[in-house]
């Protein structure tokens, strides 16, 4: 078994795949989780929200870190839905997490161990894009960075594919750091993430099982449900997360990304261009039944010790 040493770093909150990724990390032996950092809007109640899952899985071993609260250039309005926390954090939680700047332990643990870390940002990408800005050398360092976010439609379904992806548009600025830095890449984007799907029936799945981390998850999924109006939603999170554990889900080609920033009816687009020397590997395909058995195999656990 391969074992993966990795930051994740999340904008945890609104939608629910984030809470589902990390607590998929959480349950898979392949993942050493380093820590976890929080990024975009209100990082204070997402890290806390972290730390309340964590408690909830019995994995407070784990060090979490809030980030940068602002786009790059601080440039472009947050959106938040206005639910975070709902249904997971009470009045009562004293959740306290470290001090230290998610950008300052992102630096110190990559290059203090070189060629050993794989980033995992499942936001907009600012910690990662001022953690290179602040130090080139992460660049050379890291594992690699394994992303959601952005779309290709170079995808089976690319012409119905919408254009831009939110980790993407929230801070383009940031993206184009990171996609231009020549770090290794692998792009989850929706040309896959749109394929992956969960409903109702695996949201009682979860809250049957009893344990208190799956009963948080199932009443988090429940008000995402609501505020959508609808009775599923897409694993875009979980999907990354679970490529540490079999890259064997996606096919890939091998591209150099471009992301559009000025402003224009195009800000936020993800470009791509089928390249053999291009630094990003782009999912343009998911074995969707074998992950969603693989992330409910290891969700769908009973209570824990």
């Amino acid at each position: 078994m391969t074992l993966n040493r990795v930051i994740i770093d999340t904008d945890i909150g609104s939608d629910i795949d984030d809470a589902m990724a990390l607590a998929l990390a959480m349950r898979s032996p392949e993942i050493i989780l380093e820590g976890v950092t929080t990024v975009y809007g209100d990082v204070d109640l997402r890290a806390k929200m972290v730390k309340k899952l964590l408690q909830f899985g019995n994995r407070e071993d784990v060090h979490v870190y809030a980030g940068i609260n602002n786009p790059l250039l601080n440039n472009r309005e947050i959106w938040m839905a206005g639910h975070e926390g709902e249904g997971l954090l009470t009045e009562e939680d004293a959740l306290e997490y470290d001090s230290k700047h998610a950008v300052d332990f992102i630096i110190e643990t990559v290059m203090n161990n070189p060629g050993e870390i794989t980033l995992v940002p499942i936001g907009p990408l600012t910690n990662i894009a001022a953690s290179i800005i602040r130090e080139p050398r992460i660049v050379e360092n890291v594992k690699e960075i394994v992303l959601m976010g952005g779309v290709t439609r170079f995808g089976e379904s690319g012409p119905e594919m919408r254009l831009v992806e939110h980790n993407i548009v929230c801070d383009p600025e940031a993206a184009s750091v990171v996609f231009r830095s020549n770090a290794p890449i692998v792009m989850v984007g929706l040309d896959v993430t749109l394929k992956v799907i969960i409903t109702e029936e695996e949201r009682r799945k979860l809250h049957d099982t009893g344990n208190l981390l799956n009963i948080a998850l199932s009443t988090m999924m429940k008000g995402w449900f609501e505020y959508n109006n609808e009775q599923h939603t897409y694993m875009h999170d979980p999907l990354t997360v679970a490529l540490l554990i079999d890259r064997s889900l996606v096919k890939t080609r091998k591209m150099k990304v471009y992301v559009e920033y000025d402003n224009r009816p195009q800000t936020g687009q993800t470009l791509a261009m089928l390249a053999d020397d291009g630094n990003v590997e782009v999912c343009l395909d998911v074995d969707q039944e074998r992950f969603i058995q693989l992330l409910m195999e290891r969700l769908v656990v009973e209570r824990l010790e």
